[in-house]
């Protein structure tokens, strides 16, 4: 994840309005999706166990992996823009 992404996610999990908001959104449905595809969540759901145990490498692989896709880096600037202007 790039300093952006994390400075993102920071942000996020200080605001819970927000998360809630951007959870909402047309692109966070969409982040969403990405997500949860092909597995109808499993690997989301893993991660985020992990994460809450401080272990935060699943969820980091899965937003690499978000990122690589020019689809994708785009949804997360877009997310990282409206996030910025809230």
């Amino acid at each position: 994840m790039d300093e952006t992404t994390t400075k993102l996610a920071e942000q996020l999990k200080r605001n819970p309005a927000l998360l809630h908001a951007l959870m909402q959104s047309r692109d966070g449905q969409s982040l969403m999706q990405l997500l949860t595809q092909g597995d109808q969540g499993a690997g989301l759901q893993r991660a985020v166990q992990a994460a809450v145990r401080g272990n935060t490498g699943e969820m980091v692989q899965m937003m690499n992996r978000i990122m690589e896709s020019p689809d994708g880096a785009a949804l997360i600037q877009r997310i990282n823009q409206a996030v910025q202007q809230k």
